[in-house]
């Protein structure tokens, strides 16, 4: 389990309980929308706003905490920070499963007259329940 207090003060935030719950719900999804981490946390905070989510959940990408995964025609998902991964996006039922980017990988990556500091590569077909 990650420790979210720690987490956040790493990273110069005030580790606050809207911003530590927000942190559980998408730690223990892996992958959730803003619509869906509101659902989870009002559970526990019922009077919690969407707004609130919101503003966090942007100081919080701000500050490099989680990561956007933008998805085709439906909203973002949103992940913890953690190693430069790739995510396998099912058009169908829109699972994500993050992949490793390997040394061939990041060769492909190289290109001439630029220097890649970070990168977010989705790619986009159908899973194994899917096909």
């Amino acid at each position: 389990m990650t420790d979210y207090i720690t987490l956040l003060k790493a990273n110069d935030l005030k580790a606050t309980i809207q911003r530590t719950s927000i942190l559980q719900s998408i730690d223990h999804a892996g992958h959730i929308n803003i619509d869906d981490i509101y659902d989870d946390v009002k559970k526990q905070y019922p009077t919690l706003s969407l707004a609130t989510i919101y503003k966090n959940i942007i100081v919080m990408q701000e500050n490099n905490v989680i990561v956007e995964v933008p998805l085709n025609g439906e909203k973002s998902k949103y992940e913890l920070k953690k190693d430069e991964h790739m995510h396998l996006i099912c058009d169908s039922c829109g699972f994500i499963m993050d992949t490793e980017i390997t040394s061939q990988t990041k060769e492909t990556l190289v290109i001439e007259n630029f220097q890649l500091k970070s990168s977010q590569i989705n790619l986009f077909g159908l899973c194994k329940k899917c096909q």
